[in-house]
């Protein structure tokens, strides 16, 4: 078994907790249900990849929390993204959706497809 728990901050509760490359704390799997009901697959891919829209994998390794919650809410309407500012599941759980999506950056959750750590 094996665990990957990386720290927001230094002084805050980690980001997200991995088991064995797609278990998941309860707050990485509220953003992999909020992935899912905002259908964010549609554009960039079942794995996060990407297709019409560019590869989440490749834009978490550069996209600070501060812009990706800017561009998740207020959308890039030239460039084809919209605007999930008026989802309110999107807003409520911003935070746990940018966990999830760095988690899968990051290389510690291993498929697109998590569970929750029992």
């Amino acid at each position: 078994m094996t665990s990957v728990a990386v720290p927001a901050t230094a002084l805050s509760d980690p980001l997200y907790t991995v088991v064995d490359g797609y278990k998941v704390d309860p707050n990485t799997m509220q953003g992999f249900r909020t992935w899912r009901s905002a259908a964010c697959d549609r554009c960039h891919g079942p794995n996060q990849e990407g297709l019409v829209g560019p590869s989440l994998i490749e834009r978490l390794k550069v996209l600070t929390p501060e812009e990706f919650k800017t561009t998740v809410l207020g959308g890039r309407l030239a460039k084809g993204m919209p605007s999930f500012g008026e989802n309110p599941k999107v807003v409520e759980h911003i935070d746990q959706l940018y966990a999830y999506l760095k988690g899968r950056s990051d290389g510690a959750i291993t498929r697109a497809k998590v569970v929750e750590i029992e």
